[in-house]
Formats: structure tokens, sequence, C-alpha cells
């Protein structure tokens, strides 16, 4: 089936939407649509604040005319994407307060699709969602803006985004790409469009709905396994035992699966259970294992607080209006990444207890804390000795390079939630 000449529209330019639309443009026209202005004009002039994708990678292939047969136009304006006749959507689907799926960017991003879409379009999910989502959701907005006739006029796809944040290893090309069709016809079209940009290879999934489910179990998988690590780490702590201690034991075992504790965020592992569970539930199932593990993980940042609080209580430290440093503020290492960090659990569970919280790290945007949590995390690394407690709550490389041996001479409580930090200076860790 022929693929040359397409037009594709990348619609969300994040950490998922970015690095895609950057491998197509090596190859096809691209239009890269994002409803953020501020967004689209940092692109523009080649800066990209999540990191994944460099200046010159960017502005190699960014292009300011529709009639180029490569490169990368971006634009908020949704009439541009008119032309295209591939859509692929890397919008965020997040969770509510209530930890029920918030579908609100993937409907609106679908309207607007279903606003242009023509006969003979594709339109291609690659956000999280729970089996299921992509027909019985998106279809029926995509023919009700349309009025067009799914399967016969128009048709759809869903490939699960896979990408790591941070991870300069593991990437978009080097990553085996699951994707499926509405028609075997179209999956096989779908198929040979990645094939061309993806050469780690593609496995095609019999159906949209197997894809679907496939994405939501990777992470809940991941969800539960740490969980269970992490629920030792709060039973060992009773028994006063080192949870790293007894990992590394068991890990000489080849079959042991080498989990950490941790506190569990970020865009995926801390939101696809709730996808996978409110599926479940609404088909008459109450999933427990899942839900478990999730509830596990869920509690560890109250329980680095409250645990950092005693050990500032045995060394006679009066907590109200005490001080504690958190370094790192991202949901993992090297990486700006802030979402659905559970960094902020530490911190509302310390602020209960009246101690007061200053935060740094090296790799966030300062304007993006403030902006999604009030958080006016610190400028510079500040002098440790001005704080009652240290909590290191994030694996940055900076902070393994640092130097804690002073701590011995202060009355200074020292928490690793990694397990970077030399075992004789720390008072406490996971």
């Amino acid at each position: 089936m022929q693929i040359d000449n397409l037009n594709i529209t990348i619609v969300g330019l994040g950490y998922v939407g970015l690095p895609l639309a950057v491998e197509f443009a090596k190859k096809y026209r691209v239009i890269g649509f994002d409803i953020d202005m501020r967004r689209i004009n940092e692109l523009k002039n080649g800066y990209d604040r999540t990191g994944e994708i460099d200046r010159p990678q960017l502005t190699s292939v960014l292009s300011n005319s529709r009639t180029t047969f490569t490169g990368l136009l971006l634009t908020d304006n949704p009439e541009v994407m008119r032309f295209c006749s591939i859509y692929i959507v890397t919008v965020p689907t997040p969770i509510t307060t209530f930890k029920s799926p918030n579908l609100q960017y993937l409907l609106a991003a679908t309207k607007i699709i279903g606003n242009l879409l023509k006969k003979e379009d594709i339109v291609i999910y690659e956000s999280t969602v729970y089996p299921g989502c992509t027909e019985e959701d998106c279809v029926p907005v995509l023919e009700e803006a349309s009025g067009l006739t799914y399967n016969r006029d128009f048709f759809c796809g869903y490939s699960p985004e896979r990408v790591n944040p941070g991870d300069k290893k593991h990437t978009i090309k080097t990553i085996k790409k699951v994707v499926s069709g509405s028609t075997p016809a179209i999956a096989e079209k779908i198929a040979k469009i990645y094939a061309s940009i993806i050469p780690a290879g593609i496995y095609k999934a019999s159906s949209i709905k197997i894809a679907e489910a496939s994405k939501a179990i990777e992470n809940a998988q991941r969800d539960v396994n740490i969980s269970f690590v992490n629920e030792l780490a709060l039973i060992f702590d009773k028994m006063g035992i080192d949870t790293q201690e007894v990992l590394e034991a068991a890990a000489t075992k080849w079959n042991f699966l080498k989990f950490k504790p941790g506190l569990v965020g970020g865009h995926c592992i801390s939101v696809d259970p709730y996808y996978l569970l409110h599926k479940s539930q609404c088909l008459g199932y109450n999933p427990r294992v899942i839900l478990s593990g999730r509830s596990v993980n869920d509690e560890m940042g109250r329980f680095v607080a409250s645990k950092v609080v005693k050990l500032m209580i045995q060394k006679n430290i009066l907590i109200a209006n005490s001080k504690v440093l958190i370094l790192g503020f991202s949901f993992k290492e090297n990486c700006p990444d802030i979402r659905n960090t559970k960094v902020m659990d530490v911190i509302y569970e310390l602020n209960d207890f009246g101690v007061n919280v200053d935060v740094y790290d090296p790799h966030v945007l300062r304007d993006e804390a403030l902006q999604e949590y009030k958080i006016s995390l610190l400028e510079k690394m500040p002098s440790f000795t001005n704080y009652n407690g240290i909590i290191v709550a994030v694996a940055h490389d900076e902070f393994k390079q640092l130097d804690f041996s002073f701590i011995k001479k202060y009355p200074i409580v020292l928490f690793d939630v990694k397990g970077i930090i030399d075992k004789e200076l720390v008072h406490g860790r996971l």
C-alpha cells in the first residue's frame, strides 16, 4: 500500500507528540498542532521545555511552508490541518480528583479533527485510554462533527505511546510499536506508516481494543510490582529492617524482579491503572489486585513525611515551624516532568505537621511548578545547615554527587527516598 507523499497532523505537542512529529517530519509533510500558543512559539524558536528534543534536532525539521515535501509546520490554528489525511492524537488523558478518567482533552481534540475530517481520512489515537474508548467514546464524536460514517467514509487506529520521559536510550526509534486499525487494510497501512520511521519494528494487534488494553496493562503491571516492594518497605520499617539490603540479598536469585520502593507518580504508572479500574467497574467487576496496589503507592508520600517527622522528634527537634528541604520535584530522575509528582504528597503531609518546606530541583522549570502546584522552587541549591531535615526525593545525577558527610556534625535528619546516598550517612530510607 502506497504511503509516500503523506500529509500527517500530530495533535498535541508534549512529551509524546513532539518527538513523534520530529521523526515523521524527516520523511513527510507534518503539521504539529497544539492549542497552547506559548508552546508553539517556543518550538518555532527551537526551544523544547520538556527537554526531549534539542535545538539542532528541532530546527533541522522546522518548515515555514505547507508546500514543501518534508518538514514540520507548527500551528495553533486548526484550519491549517485541513489538507492532511492522517491525524495522530497525542493529547493528555489525566484523571480527575476523584480518580476517574478525564477525557476532556481527548474529546476536545477529537471534535476539532471531526470538523476537518474528509473521506478516506484516518484518525490514530496514541493517548492512554481504557479498552473500548476509541470506538465507544471518540468515534461517535468524529461521526457527529463530520457527518461521515465510521469504517465507510473514515477510519481509525490505535497505537499506544511508549515514551519514557528523560530516557535518551529508549526512544521512539528503539521501542517496538504496537499498532492497530479499524479494518485489516487500515491496520496494514498504519503499520507501514509507523514502520517507515521506527527501525525497532512493529507489532500489529488484532483489534483496537487489544492495543488499548496492552497499554493499560503495561503500566498497571509496573504499578503492582512497585506497590509490592513499597508494602515491604512499610512492613520492614516496623521490623527495623533495611529494605534496600533485603532487595539486594533477594536479587542474587536469577528470577527475582528487582523493583525498588519509591514515590510512584508521572503520566502513566500513577494514572493508567485507574483507566483499567474504571472500565472494569463499569462492567461489574471490582479489581482487587490493581486497586490494592494503587492504594499502597498513593500512601507512600504520607509515609515518607511522617517517618521524617518521627526521626526529627527522636533528635529532639521541635516540629512546629521546623524547616525541611526536599531535593527533587519531578516524578523521575534527570527529567523536568512534574505530572502527578508524588513529592506533593510529602509536602502536604509535612505542612499538616506544621513544617515549613523548601524544594529545589535543577531540572524542573520554576514557572511550571508555580502554575501547576503553586510551589515556588528555590532558584539555587541552599545551605543545608539552614534546615532541620533533608529529604532526597528524586535520584537526579546532581544529587548523587552531593557530599553529605557534614550531616554527622549537625542535628539534621537526612532521609533518602531513592537509596542513592551512603547508608552510613542517612537516618532513614525506603
